[in-house]
């Protein structure tokens, strides 16, 4: 009988420092560290699954991970796996919470929702600049807000994010995409919800909504890139907001999938 089991984790993590989730053979990634301290812990070589590749400079509050490991390898009890592994990790990453699943699961292959949240102010402040975005222009709050209705349903996305060789549909369905203001007029917080994601897709709506809301493209300048996706380098394209706004929320999965921190 094997003692083999998936585990999976909820991660937070502040992505400044680093090259994205992604090993990279010339940065630091989330991936890479994550995998050295569990090594560590478990003295053999091994790799960890992300739900999602966040890009280089974007956080977590709660990235979604799994591995696969024999149990005879875990030279600690189970529930005490976090604790070691947090004492393992710098202080800008977190694992949150840990559980296990079925042999079957994959962190990336099996998420049915995923959310996002982007944060922008019009107010500069150094203590905000790893997690907040400036914005130095005027906005029209009441354009800013009404502007994520646009994007709800079932959407091609290719006029709205960068290409990747991998991808083979860039259809996604957004099922929220809302702005609202927090702390003060100052601050405006997008949360955005879809099936799944393309590459850069959050922060190029970002970008396109935020332009909307300064006046410089209008409603039917969007709707004719949601309705006609390409990337015709003749159409002028808004450009991709910042990383540092940039938050992964949360990932949902399959209640039969058991993941619960």
């Amino acid at each position: 009988m094997s003692n083999r089991i998936t585990i999976v984790f909820s991660i937070e993590y502040n992505g400044t420092q680093y090259s994205g989730w992604q090993k990279q053979h010339n940065g630091k990634s989330i991936q890479g560290t994550l995998e050295q301290a569990l090594c560590s812990i478990i003295s053999q070589p091994l790799s960890i699954t992300g739900s999602g590749r966040t890009d280089a400079g974007v956080h977590a509050k709660s990235q979604i991970a799994h591995t696969a490991l024999d149990l005879s390898d875990i030279t600690i009890p189970l529930d005490k796996l976090q604790k070691a592994l947090n004492n393992k990790l710098p202080k800008d990453i977190r694992i949150n919470g840990l559980c296990t699943s079925s042999s079957d699961f994959h962190c990336t292959k099996h998420a049915v929702y995923r959310e996002y949240s982007y944060t922008i102010s019009t107010k500069e402040s150094v203590f905000d600049k790893d997690f907040i975005t400036y914005i130095k222009y005027p906005l029209d709050e009441d354009k800013l807000f009404e502007i994520g209705n646009i994007f709800l349903g079932t959407h091609d996305f290719t006029s709205f994010s960068k290409k990747n060789p991998s991808t083979n549909s860039y259809v996604c369905d957004v099922s929220l995409c809302e702005w609202k203001p927090m702390k003060n007029t100052n601050y405006y917080r997008l949360s955005i919800g879809a099936n799944r994601f393309v590459y850069a897709m959050v922060r190029s709506l970002t970008g396109t909504m935020i332009d909307y809301a300064r006046g410089i493209i209008s409603k039917e300048d969007i709707l004719y890139k949601l309705e006609n996706p390409c990337r015709n380098p003749s159409i002028k394209r808004s450009a991709i907001a910042p990383a540092s706004g940039l938050v992964l929320e949360k990932i949902m999965y399959p209640e039969f999938y058991g993941i619960h921190f």
